[in-house]
């Protein structure tokens, strides 16, 4: 593999991270301040956003499970308690 390949291929993956990053951030917002939104539709955003990020990491959901899906509990946890 040649320097610029390589180069090209880590720039593509910081891409797709930055894009991910943003993602989870507008999901999460999203979640959190839409005050109309239901438990069930909060999910529905959450498996989109799964699979765009299993879409744009193969074989990664055990990955995505570990990390976001936590914080994403977290947050249903929270909100939804009230109603």
């Amino acid at each position: 593999m040649t320097d610029d390949n390589r180069a090209s291929k880590i720039e593509h993956e910081n891409k797709l991270i930055r894009r991910l990053r943003f993602l989870v951030e507008l999901t999460f917002a999203t979640i959190a301040q839409d005050h109309d939104l239901t438990l069930d539709q909060a999910w529905e955003h959450i498996n989109a956003l799964k699979g765009a990020a299993v879409a744009m990491f193969p074989g990664k959901e055990e990955t995505f499970d570990m990390v976001y899906l936590p914080r994403f509990s977290r947050l249903l946890a929270e909100r939804f308690r009230a109603n």
